[in-house]
């Protein structure tokens, strides 16, 4: 244990010796340890960030549109045609054991007036099953009612970008707004959600009754027609077999031949937001992976100074052989140079990736998260990079003939 302590001190003190070149080999570890710990941050922000978003818009989520159609030859693209009705939303709902939620929907834009103050918002006709297709819940008010879709009552539910447009800090609950010159009582305040994976603001929007939509405001060239069906499966385990009942469902309402060409289209929000989330995470990893090339570069300059250390020390090391110092003491002398030369850079580098993530938060305005996994495995890692760099110079210097090493000027 003393002699270990002892070539553990000598090999401190011959880095402190040279204080300018061992502060320059580190920088390559400072700059590689802190570039991954700011990668790794930046795209595990990314990811938690579309996961937030991905829960904004709900979870098991079956989007059905209209379809394709062919008239005369000429093909018409998806949604040329209203082929989804209001009935179809019900008999989804009354006969897809699968499916948990349903929500028809028509949209536009309209002008909100309240008093002096008017806000151009989307405007949405559904049903009240949009609440637990969306996972969406009220802050404040009530949601409408089925019996408010029957009667095409004129109430309406708002989103907070609408609600601070147009009312400020006051409560619009109860409150009476114009959409297109039609009055409409405000029922209902939605949950903040946030921007989507499109950057649309989800909050900028009004829900009212589909039928108040249909007859009064946006209008409808087909009596009963819907521009798309939200529908939430029970849970994800149900996914393909929500879509599977649907399908057959529609089929057997639009009487379509087995093998006639369908006319509506049935799509995977749920699917198509998991991909999402997979390219972030798989772009994190190659930030990541960019970024400990530097460790590596880092790890070459150790080799390489050190490998000029043992040059530049042939007659030092000749002199402790001479004196009964071991191979494996010369060796470890080396080896304790480089791992501590990784580490040191490891420390500095944590705090420069830690400061760097901060700063890009602030300036950039982007979601960093710093994970200790990340912390932990860059550090690691520049360890690892000390020992691997360092063993062949210290294996070199073990090496040594001491009688030739006495010699050498």
């Amino acid at each position: 244990m003393t002699s270990l302590l002892a070539t553990t001190r000598i090999a401190l003190r011959a880095l402190w010796v040279n204080k300018m070149r061992s502060a320059l080999t580190m920088l390559g570890i400072i700059i590689g340890v802190g570039a991954v710990i700011a990668m790794l941050a930046v795209g595990q922000g990314a990811s938690q960030k579309i996961s937030e978003q991905v829960a904004s818009m709900g979870s098991n989520l079956l989007i059905v549109m209209p379809g394709s159609l062919t008239s005369g030859g000429l093909r018409m693209g998806s949604g040329a045609q209203m082929t989804l009705s209001l009935d179809d939303a019900y008999a989804i709902e009354r006969e897809c054991p699968a499916v948990a939620a349903v929500a028809p929907m028509v949209s536009g834009v309209a002008q909100i007036v309240y008093g002096n103050q008017n806000w151009s918002t989307a405007i949405q006709g559904t049903t009240p099953g949009i609440l637990p297709a969306r996972d969406i819940t009220l802050v404040s008010g009530r949601p409408f009612t089925d019996q408010d879709v029957r009667a095409a009552t004129k109430v309406v539910m708002l989103g907070q970008t609408v609600v601070e447009n147009l009312f400020g800090a006051h409560d619009p609950v109860g409150q009476i707004v114009r959409i297109q010159k039609v009055p409409f009582t405000v029922v209902g305040v939605l949950e903040e959600k946030g921007q989507s994976l499109m950057g649309h603001d989800q909050d900028d929007l009004a829900y009212i009754p589909v039928t108040t939509a249909q007859k009064r405001i946006l209008g409808s060239h087909f009596v009963g027609s819907v521009r798309s069906i939200l529908i939430k499966a029970g849970s994800a385990a149900d996914m393909d077999r929500a879509e599977r009942q649907i399908t057959e469902l529609l089929k057997q309402r639009h009487r379509i031949s087995p093998k006639g060409e369908l006319d509506f289209t049935i799509r995977n929000l749920t699917q198509m937001l998991q991909a999402a989330e997979q390219s972030t995470r798989a772009m994190s990893l190659l930030l990541g992976a960019i970024a400990s090339v530097s460790l590596l570069v880092g790890g070459i300059g150790i080799m390489n100074i050190m490998l000029v250390s043992v040059t530049e020390r042939t007659r030092e090391i000749g002199i402790r052989m001479a004196v009964g110092a071991k191979t494996w003491a010369i060796r470890m002398q080396f080896l304790v140079e480089a791992l501590t030369l990784s580490l040191s850079g490891g420390v500095i580098g944590i705090i420069l990736g830690v400061a760097s993530s901060e700063i890009l938060s602030r300036l950039a305005g982007w979601t960093t998260i710093i994970s200790p996994l990340s912390v932990v495995l860059a550090f690691s890692f520049s360890g690892f990079v000390g020992v691997f760099f360092g063993f062949y110079p210290a294996y070199k210097a073990s090496l040594l003939n001491p009688i030739e090493a006495l010699r050498y000027e």
